[in-house]
């Protein structure tokens, strides 16, 4: 007959024996898990706020949070070799902002084999995304020709007379569905407003200095200008003080940063529409965190964007937006 003693030490040994079976299907503490955020530009004022969210969601949640990116939004391939290399470091989840929609898609969908991805601010070519969170572009497009067209109201009686529209690089998700909402928005309410120029540049703001320059030469009845992200914004903003035409011409801009806060404030600019940047990069590695546990997460979130225009910047929601915590 067994002894009390023998009988404790047989069913101590069988339970280790069946947690080292289970341990390795056992899902991985938060602390144990790291979760790449790729951006497209880790220079530009946009970009880190969305890594400082994600940052403070590492913090918060106890994750590994590296933060990678390339040094233009341009560097399409910079981009892919960066999601291949994460992808072979075998994270719990990758949290992406795409630089281009059909350029990134198969590489998403082959990274999606191994991993699960979370889509930030910019789409892809691909279905493979396990949750996407973006601003609603088409309507952050929609709500630039809303403040467009009450610009030039306020300054000329009525939402008419010629405008334009400059995107800052070609086949780029997040910005095509700005254009296409602004267009939409201009054709279903202001048929009083013209598009005269559509331009589209090389993601420089020199370029879209040029551009804006040009386009105030060339139309003298330009009453209005929605440059649909920060660079292109900087750009058109230093065109519309250098030449003194801010009195004429109302410019839209798309986020934000100190110069464009100060050309807003200084009413070198008509507006600013607004994303929540900081919110994208905290909430994408928290949801990534909640996918790689298996847990339900949502397909799709809009983290929102706003109209930001001299009345309203010292609002407490829209000072937040216009100056988020980078530490």
């Amino acid at each position: 007959m067994q002894s009390k003693m023998t009988r404790r030490l047989f069913v101590g040994a069988a339970a280790l024996a069946v947690a080292a079976v289970a341990a390795p299907f056992a899902p991985a503490r938060a602390a144990d898990a790291t979760i790449p955020i790729i951006v497209k530009d880790t220079t530009s004022f946009y970009w880190q706020i969305v890594l400082a969210g994600a940052r403070q969601a590492g913090k918060d949640l106890g994750v590994n949070v590296p933060e990678l990116g390339a040094q233009s939004e341009a560097d399409i391939n910079g981009q892919i070799s960066i999601l291949e290399n994460a992808v072979s470091g075998s994270p719990a989840a990758i949290v992406i902002s795409p630089t281009e929609f059909k350029a990134l898609g198969k590489p998403i969908d082959e990274a999606a084999k191994s991993v699960k991805i979370i889509g930030i601010d910019s789409g892809a070519d691909s279905k493979a995304f396990t949750s996407f969170l973006t601003t609603d572009n088409v309507q952050g497009g929609r709500v630039a020709a809303d403040g467009l067209a009450a610009a030039i109201a306020e300054k000329y009686g009525s939402a008419e007379g010629d405008v334009a529209l400059i995107t800052s690089l070609p086949g780029v998700g997040s910005l095509d569905q700005r254009a296409q909402g602004f267009k939409e928005q201009l054709a279903a309410k202001y048929p009083g407003l013209k598009l005269v120029a559509d331009k589209v540049a090389d993601g420089q703001a020199t370029t879209g200095l040029n551009i804006m320059t040009d386009l105030i030469t060339a139309n003298p009845n330009l009453r209005g200008v929605f440059a649909s992200n920060l660079i292109m914004a900087q750009g058109a903003g230093q065109a519309i003080a250098e030449n003194n035409a801010q009195d004429n011409i109302k410019l839209i801009g798309f986020d934000s940063d100190d110069k464009l806060v100060k050309f807003l404030s200084d009413g070198v600019i008509a507006g600013l529409v607004v994303q929540d940047p900081y919110r994208m990069g905290y909430d994408g590695i928290k949801t990534a965190l909640a996918a790689s546990k298996g847990e339900t997460v949502e397909t799709f979130v809009d983290t929102g964007a706003n109209l930001v225009t001299k009345a309203n910047m010292k609002e407490p929601k829209i000072d937040a937006l216009l100056n988020p915590k980078l530490n």
